[in-house]
C-alpha cells in the first residue's frame, strides 16, 4: 500500500470501495472470454435456476430498474444467449429463458468468474477467505438498512 495512513486508521468506506474495485476488474478480465459483461453474467446467475422468469421478477430479484432490464436481456438476446417470449400465463408480460448455447456459455463464463474470485481472496487462505464471507454476511444482517431515498 503506498498511502501514508497506516492499514488500520485508513476509514472503512473507501478501503472496501478499493477492494471492491479490484474485485470488479479481476471479474471483468474473468469474463472478457465469454462475451458476457458483469450485468449479463449477474442476469444468468440469477435466471438460469428459476427460468422461465419475467423481465420484471429478473430486475426485483437483481434490484434493478426495468430499463436497465429491457437493455440487458436486449444484448444478452443479440448474443443469442436467451429468448424472450410472451408469458402464456399473462401475454403482457416476456418470460425469459436461456438458450442452450447460453447455458453453456454461462457455465465457461461462471467457471473462470469462480476462478477469479478464488484467486482474488487466495491470499486469505480457504479458511480465511470462508471467515471474511462470514463477516460479511454478520454485517449485511446486523446492519440495518439505511432508508430509501437517504
Amino acid at each position: 500500500m503506498t498511502s501514508t495512513t497506516p492499514p488500520a486508521a485508513e476509514p472503512l468506506g473507501p478501503l472496501v470501495k478499493k477492494v471492491h474495485l479490484r474485485l470488479l476488474e479481476l471479474s471483468d478480465e474473468a469474463l472478457a472470454p465469454s462475451g458476457f459483461d458483469r450485468r449479463e453474467y449477474a442476469v444468468l446467475r440469477a435466471l438460469i435456476p428459476h427460468e422461465p422468469l419475467s423481465q420484471q421478477a429478473l430486475a426485483a430479484l437483481l434490484g434493478v430498474d426495468q430499463t436497465t432490464m429491457v437493455a440487458v436481456i436486449d444484448s444478452l438476446e443479440a448474443k443469442q444467449a436467451v429468448t424472450r417470449r410472451p408469458d402464456p400465463a399473462d401475454r403482457r408480460r416476456n418470460a425469459i429463458e436461456a438458450t442452450p448455447a447460453g447455458r453453456a456459455a454461462f457455465r465457461r463464463a461462471e467457471h473462470d468468474f469462480l476462478a477469479a474470485e478464488r484467486a482474488f481472496l487466495a491470499p486469505l487462505g480457504d479458511a480465511g477467505a470462508e471467515r471474511f464471507r462470514a463477516a460479511l454476511h454478520t454485517l449485511l444482517e446486523s446492519t440495518p438498512a439505511a432508508p430509501k431515498g437517504a
